[in-house]
């Protein structure tokens, strides 16, 4: 049961989005450019680090729906999602990747341990400044949306197929419904 009171069979954030849309609408802004704006990562990649932070924080509804979106998006590479949930930085995913999980890892549990060697490693993997950015920022912005769920106690469904159908529609519209 939700710490607060929240539109019912709402899962997840699709209920304090829903109640309070004065933040809810700039909480999806920020996921529509994370995720979705310009970048040297695809949506797939940037969506499958969402899922990863959001796996290691052990946030079941937002690590299942990134999850879901990231398959999606990824199409016939949709392995990927679950190599990395699994195995982390050491997922077969190519270099480029493998390092940036590793400093989203590094954010995710305290930002000051990235460190320039890290940096210098996405780099020399192919990693320009903008994918390093939007790393560190997406792992920065889903520990907060990971806390935002759980701090509020939402309810989330537990099996990975209740999300298939959120995700794909996620992947196909984005995250921007309602901006004010």
């Amino acid at each position: 049961m939700p710490h607060i009171e929240l539109p019912p069979n709402l899962p997840g954030i699709v209920g304090p989005i829903t109640q309070y849309p004065e933040t809810g609408d700039l909480l999806n802004a920020l996921a529509e450019a994370l995720l979705r704006g310009p970048s040297s990562l695809t949506p797939g990649e940037r969506e499958t680090i969402a899922a990863y932070v959001s796996s290691r924080n052990e946030c079941t509804f937002c690590t299942e729906t990134h999850s879901s979106v990231a398959r999606h998006l990824l199409g016939d590479r949709a392995e990927i999602v679950d190599q990395v949930r699994a195995s982390g930085d050491r997922a077969l995913v190519g270099p480029k990747l493998q390092t940036l999980l590793a400093i989203a890892d590094k954010v995710r549990e305290d930002g000051r341990s990235v460190t320039v060697e890290d940096i210098a490693d996405a780099r020399a993997a192919g990693a320009d400044d903008k994918a390093i950015h939007d790393t560190v920022l997406i792992a920065a912005a889903f520990c907060m949306f990971n806390r935002y769920v759980d701090g509020l106690a939402t309810w989330a469904p537990l099996e990975p197929e209740a999300y298939v159908d959120h995700g794909k529609a996620l992947a196909e519209t984005g995250y921007v419904r309602s901006i004010r």
